[in-house]
């Protein structure tokens, strides 16, 4: 039946319309690559949204192009986060940390027609520049970094981004004729298994997105709340918070390319973040800043530290939690989810439980958010909710991809019943808590059983000498594979293999730990801050036929 409730389009212009008409005097500050603070209101940002909304329209963007940018985070990347889909377009994140040829890949098979980038970025910009076509390119000046003569290399003729801004009337900003289906942003994978996919969001997978995700039993964000992604702006919309933000009315940080720690620190204190977000290796380092500092930041205010990306260990967990009062939220989710699908908060029937319990519980990745829904298939069909039995898990929901950009037809992701298959293992607790134990290309098979890396990793990372660590699947001659642990020790610690075997064989069956533990001074990593296990596997392939 029809005409019940009024056709309202989900869009991306009701958060520029809500926050026009209540946040105006909200701030967003954005750290430059020269390390000045700049701040500005939503006011102005809402006005310089709409300027280049008008902007690309008059440079010949029409509906459901894509726009790309190439860009750190700071406020002209908010800008285009509002701007672009609000005028019909896609907004084009591009992974800046990816390889040039990469990029060049993923420009073409978007076919990108316009590609917004920092001046820092123009050196990379120029390697990748002879390998696509992209009509018009617009340079957000004042990043440093650059002569004056490598930006008159730029092709077509560059155009200024402020010029552009300045040169369209805000007044001029009509709302595009918008479907809530149609897309509004678009990632790619980071292509660790073949080439990169890509992924489009739709106005409404990213509205319901946002507004599960500033729910009370999710991260609850208001509009006292201060918001600082860590995690970048070219990585799955910094996991929608600048929308979320923005639609919620909350002050937003930006920390442009610095996520060193005492850079991070930096930020947290001065702007009073109460909530942030990043992969573990950020915060692994801002922990360290803390321990050899104590009592010397103030973050008070700071009720949540987001993580995900990949698990984060036990320790560190309890490490912030004990010694500095910090509160970590877990949280999962993936590229094709927009990104978020669970997050770990505690359930009231844990409330009064032991501090261990309850920290034990913090360890996972939680439940999933509302409209998302999980399982998990093992080897004799879908695995029961008992917390034992691992499984691959599948989800669906309302903001998870049905199919990848470009790639009609069957795909292998996606499950003949309409869900999508994660590539994670793991087991789901009678309370719907899933834990993950491994990615399926990362899991050792020993004997015909199974053995969780990251179990193995976050044990070890939680031995005061280790700083980080990483499990992967050796071949062996007689076990068909074994868990080799690869770990860089904290500067100026020593452990030995026998001291760290010995650390975690407590905690685990014999058959589980490693038979041997190499030592390095850095462990690789992908894209996003992730370890690149396939280096390690290369790397240390021969390690059991030697």
């Amino acid at each position: 039946m029809r005409g019940l409730m009024m056709d309202y389009q989900l869009s991306l212009p009701a958060i520029l319309r809500r926050a026009e008409t209540q946040f105006s005097h909200r701030t967003v500050t954005s750290r430059r690559a020269d390390k000045r603070i700049v701040r500005q209101t939503y006011a102005e940002i809402l006005e310089r949204a709409k300027r280049l909304a008008v902007a690309l329209g008059e440079l010949g963007v029409k509906p459901g192009d894509r726009v790309a940018t190439l860009a750190w985070a700071g406020h002209e990347h908010l800008e285009a986060y509002l701007g672009i889909p609000s005028s019909g377009a896609v907004l084009h994140t591009l992974n800046l940390r990816l390889h040039c040829d990469d990029l060049a890949y993923i420009i073409n098979d978007a076919d990108d027609k316009v590609v917004i980038l920092d001046e820092s970025l123009l050196p990379l910009w120029q390697q990748i520049r002879p390998h696509v076509k992209v009509k018009h390119v617009v340079v957000i000046k004042g990043s440093g970094g650059v002569s004056s003569d490598e930006r008159q290399e730029t092709p077509t003729g560059p155009i200024d981004y402020e010029q552009l801004l300045a040169s369209a009337d805000p007044s001029r900003y009509v709302e595009a004729s918008i479907d809530e289906h149609d897309a509004a942003a678009m990632c790619y994978t980071s292509g660790t298994t073949g080439r990169p996919k890509g992924v489009l969001y739709s106005h409404r997978a990213i509205m319901l997105h946002s507004l599960a995700q500033g729910l009370r039993d999710s991260l609850a964000l208001a509009e006292d709340d201060t918001v600082l992604p860590i995690v970048p702006m070219f990585h799955v919309n910094a996991w929608g918070l600048p929308f979320t933000a923005t639609w919620f009315g909350c002050n937003q940080v930006f920390p442009g390319p610095y996520l060193d720690p005492q850079s991070v620190i930096s930020l947290l204190v001065s702007e009073r973040v109460t909530i942030t977000a990043g992969v573990p290796t950020v915060w692994l380092g801002v922990l360290q800043e803390l321990d050899k500092n104590p009592g010397k930041y103030d973050l008070r205010a700071l009720r949540a530290i987001v993580i995900g990306g990949s698990a984060a260990p036990i320790s560190m967990i309890r490490a912030y939690q004990e010694r500095h009062g910090l509160h970590i939220i877990h949280a999962w989710g993936m590229t094709e989810m927009t990104p978020l699908g669970t997050l770990c908060n505690l359930p009231s029937t844990l409330k009064d439980a032991p501090a261990e319990e309850q920290l034990r519980y913090r360890a996972r990745q939680g439940t999933p958010m509302p409209l998302v829904e999980i399982r998990a298939r093992a080897e004799q069909g879908i695995a029961p909710w008992d917390g034992q039995t691992m499984g691959e898990l599948e989800v669906r929901g309302p903001w998870i991809a049905a199919q990848y950009f470009n790639m009609p037809g069957a795909d292998d992701r996606f499950t003949d019943d309409g869900w999508f298959k994660t590539g994670d293992i793991v087991t789901i607790a009678d309370c719907g808590c899933i834990e993950l134990t491994d990615r399926a290309k990362d899991l050792v098979k020993s004997g015909g059983e199974w053995i969780s890396t990251v179990a193995l990793e976050t044990a070890l990372m939680g031995h005061p000498a280790v700083a980080e660590a990483a499990v992967i699947a050796v071949p062996h001659p007689k076990w068909d594979e074994r868990p080799l642990a690869v770990v860089v020790l904290k500067q100026g610690q020593r452990a030995s293999c026998e001291e760290l075997i010995a650390f975690l064989t407590p905690n685990f069956a014999k058959w589980w730990l490693p038979d041997a533990i190499e030592f390095i001074d850095e462990i690789p990593r992908t894209s996003v801050g992730k370890f690149k296990k396939s280096v390690l596997r290369e790397q240390f392939k021969e390690h059991y036929s030697i």
